[in-house]
């Protein structure tokens, strides 16, 4: 199947995501009407990308560096003036909004991050741990937030004040929002944790930080990790131009961090904001899947409701087309490496276990059996033992052609391992002939009698030399149940199970590139189309392309990752799909080719269920004793239903 160079002409909008940013305004210290008319330009032009959470820095209203102007009740009174202004100019957009301001409530000064929502102060949330070490002070004006729920009135209305707020959408429940500024972050015990706990999806910080060698690195490094921990979004917005100088420098570093992963920068010094995608409904279902995510106990926070559309067209977001695969070279290459580890280390281990003498394994001159011959080389290595103990077999047959047949012939040469040569077009006429099936009623019977007739050389020669046959159909095979029960299926150790038909391929091109002696023979197998040969040749020549009876494995490899690691919907793998493969294919293409996933991942859980072992190397994996657990008869019509 060709790529298209046509886009797909339909415009989606995505369930399920928001759309939040993290900005910068520069500001004058202590002119709070400034401030806020710069806060106004940047959230307008925010909300005009589609914004809908939007995170100005700490103390944003009057800047961060005011010193003891803190103290002045002229500051303090223009900067709630400065509040209801901006609540006011805000009325006429839904974007939840966070800026920052001192705030007196019971006598005591807070430091205080406000949340605006259609032109009202709909919660106010103070400072768990202001500083007070090196170059912070901040225990010299602001009180440590206290506990539980107060009321602040505003414009004679009662505002929740305190620490655990949390903010969630009617329309979109998992829409959870709460708030932590600046050094709560850095303590060991964050606010932010126990806001996920109790239902936060997304966590904003109001900061001020300044900027230090390595603090650039260090501040991620940290909202990253608890992104992670936390199973959560995280949203930083940090002090920026036009804060004083005099004993700090404030680069206006902003970023988007989701479940450990950095979606969005606004790198130190810039001008841009961070603007991001964030998968709202992912993250409520990797929290449901991971049982190690404690939840709060209840009523441990006052819920705030918002009302707010979501229409996110899912601009600020890539979807890789290739999700198994890294996008960086240097990554991949560091990826393909650690995959070859556990994949040889695993097969080292099997061997050694059972006194294997030998490891035999089928090799067709495909992708599939390259690797699994290069893993099984490798493993040997590991463990100080020959190349000879590797018994290679091709079993040449109607449909082999000269090119794969000479492909595993090269390749075995270069490795210095014994190929062996049994033919097997007699022995399947004789078998087809036995059970009363033509020679040339080329139908499923005819094919895995074959692929059945391989497999048992290959079992009588393992059991022959005291051996175990090495297993290598991929990851991508067995979601697709592309593969002959009891046939190729069948093995005693498949190192590739785990990896899909993608990852296959650069890690062979890994290989090509670290390995001269290879490279060749390596190069001449990438081009080589991914086919069974199970139906006869035409001259010679292969006659039978997987990817155009299943479609191309790049989608499905897609399909398989969105379904499986991301549990999401039909509908939605989908949309996502239509957006990775813009240019590649057409829609219908790729709706074709997604019914025909579920429609054949259905269908063949039967062949899942009696996997031999495997080593597990990534997140997806379908293994019946590690990752997935799935009935055989388990009915896929409401999956295909949603495609129409």
């Amino acid at each position: 199947m060709s790529r298209t160079t046509e886009s797909v002409p339909r415009e989606y909008t995505y369930d399920g995501f928001v759309t939040v940013s993290a900005i910068a305004p520069a500001l004058r210290p202590g002119n709070c009407m400034y401030n806020v008319a710069q806060l106004y330009r940047e959230i307008t032009r925010q909300t005009a990308l589609g914004a809908k959470i939007i995170v100005a820095p700490e103390l944003s209203i009057t800047g961060y560096t005011c010193g003891d102007l803190f103290l002045q009740d002229t500051l303090l009174a223009d900067a709630l003036v400065a509040l209801k202004a901006l609540a006011r100019s805000t009325q006429w957009d839904d974007a939840l909004i966070f800026v920052g301001l001192p705030l007196t409530h019971m006598g005591k000064l807070y430091n205080v991050a406000a949340a605006i929502q259609n032109g009202e102060v709909i919660g106010l949330v103070p400072k768990a741990y202001p500083p007070n070490y090196g170059e912070f002070y901040e225990l010299r004006y602001f009180t440590p937030a206290f506990k539980g729920i107060e009321n602040f009135i505003f414009e004679g209305e009662e505002v929740p004040f305190g620490t655990n707020l949390l903010f969630r959408c009617h329309e979109f429940p998992e829409l959870a929002v709460a708030a932590e500024i600046c050094e709560d972050l850095w303590t060991p015990n964050p606010p932010s944790t126990k806001h996920a706990r109790a239902g936060a999806t997304i966590i904003v910080n109001l900061s001020a930080g300044d900027e230090i060698i390595g603090k650039e690195s260090y501040r991620k490094l940290l909202a990253r990790s608890q992104s992670g921990r936390a199973v959560c979004a995280y949203v930083y917005a940090n002090a920026g131009y036009g804060e004083s100088t005099g004993d700090m420098v404030f680069s206006g570093h902003g970023f988007i961090c989701e479940n450990a992963e950095l979606l969005a920068e606004r790198r130190p010094f810039a001008d841009e904001p961070a603007i991001a995608d964030v998968d709202v409904k992912g993250l409520a279902r990797d929290r449901r899947y991971l049982n190690t995510f404690e939840r709060a106990e209840a009523d441990t926070h006052h819920i705030i409701r918002f009302s707010q559309k979501q229409r996110c067209k899912l601009k600020y977001r890539y979807i890789a087309p290739h999700p198994f695969v890294p996008g960086r070279a240097a990554e991949l290459d560091a990826r393909c490496e650690e995959i070859i580890c556990m994949q040889s280390s695993g097969l080292a281990k099997r061997l050694e276990h059972v006194g294997a003498k030998k490891a035999v394994i089928g090799i067709s001159g495909g992708l599939d059996s390259t690797l699994a011959l290069l893993i099984t080389a490798r493993a040997l290595h590991l463990l100080g033992r020959p190349g000879e103990d590797i018994l290679a077999v091709t079993m040449p047959g109607p449909g082999t052609s000269r090119l794969t047949r000479h492909n595993a012939e090269r390749l075995c040469a270069a490795l210095g391992v014994e190929l062996r040569t049994i033919d097997i077009t007699t022995s399947v006429t004789q078998h087809l002939a036995d059970i009363g099936h033509a020679e040339d009623e080329f139908t499923t019977t005819y094919e895995n009698a074959q692929a059945r007739m391989r497999t048992m050389i290959l079992m009588d020669l393992a059991n022959k030399h005291g051996g175990i046959v090495i297993g290598t159909g991929d990851l991508s095979e067995l979601a697709l149940g592309w593969a002959t029960y009891n046939g190729d299926h069948m093995s005693m150790y498949g190192v590739n199970a785990g990896v899909p038909k993608t990852l296959v391929r650069y890690i062979v091109e890994y290989i090509a590139s670290a390995e001269p002696l290879l490279s060749e023979v390596l190069r001449a197998i990438l081009n080589t189309p991914v086919s069974p040969e199970l139906l006869p040749t035409e001259g010679g020549e292969i006659s039978q392309r997987t990817e155009e009876i299943i479609g191309p494995y790049e989608l499905h490899d897609f399909f398989l990752y969105h379904m499986i690691r991301r549990g999401r919907e039909p509908f939605l793998i989908l949309k996502l799909a239509c957006k990775a493969f813009n240019g590649w294919y057409e829609e219908e293409e790729i709706r074709r080719v997604l019914k025909t996933f579920y429609r054949r991942f259905f269908a063949n859980q039967f062949k899942r269920s009696a996997l031999p072992d495997g080593p597990k190397v990534g997140s997806v994996t379908l293994s019946p004793r590690a990752d997935w657990r799935m009935p055989s008869d388990a009915d896929g019509d409401a999956w295909s239903r949603s495609l129409g």
